[in-house]
């Protein structure tokens, strides 16, 4: 397998009125809090909306292992439109207090809508409800190319970045 070099970017947000919302896409959608996550529908979303992006770190968890992880801080927010799953995020409240938005996506057939605006506007916003002093991401050069784009225009700045090399399939 080939080896690339990969930049990974870290951003974060100090202050709630560091938001820049996104107003709502036209149209019906729903967005909702999952509260009892099946093994099974949390493998499936990271599966789809990670797929063209290389998202491959938590493939291998066993049942097991996703429910304990689920059984942590972490909150999942799924996005429906007429009934099926478009899109979903993921919050994890760390140890220092800080709340990441661990994952973030729109499965393929909802790419280009700018639902992906909408959907990070409501992370951000979710993500200060905990109650945090900062909301934090990162993103990568393996990406949707509008990722970093998205992040920046709704407030966040960059604190970070590295290089790493990983093999791409």
């Amino acid at each position: 397998m080939p080896t690339i070099d990969v930049t990974r970017t870290y951003l974060e947000m100090r202050s709630p009125a560091e938001l820049l919302p996104a107003p709502a896409p036209p149209g019906e959608f729903r967005l909702e809090r999952i509260e009892r996550c099946p093994a099974e529908f949390f493998r499936f979303l990271y599966r789809e909306v990670g797929r063209e992006w290389h998202w491959r770190d938590r493939l291998s968890w066993t049942d097991d292992e996703i429910r304990s992880y689920l059984a942590g801080p972490v909150y999942l927010w799924l996005l429906r439109i007429g009934g099926a799953p478009a899109g979903y995020f993921e919050l994890r409240r760390h140890d220092d207090g800080s709340v990441e938005i661990a994952y973030f996506g729109l499965l393929t057939g909802f790419l280009g809508a700018g639902l992906g605006k909408y959907l990070l506007t409501r992370a951000i916003e979710e993500a200060w409800a905990l109650g945090t002093d900062r909301v934090w991401l990162h993103t990568c050069t393996l990406d949707h190319p509008a990722a970093l784009p998205n992040y920046l225009k709704r407030g966040f700045r960059p604190e970070r970045t590295e290089v790493y090399q990983t093999d791409i399939p």
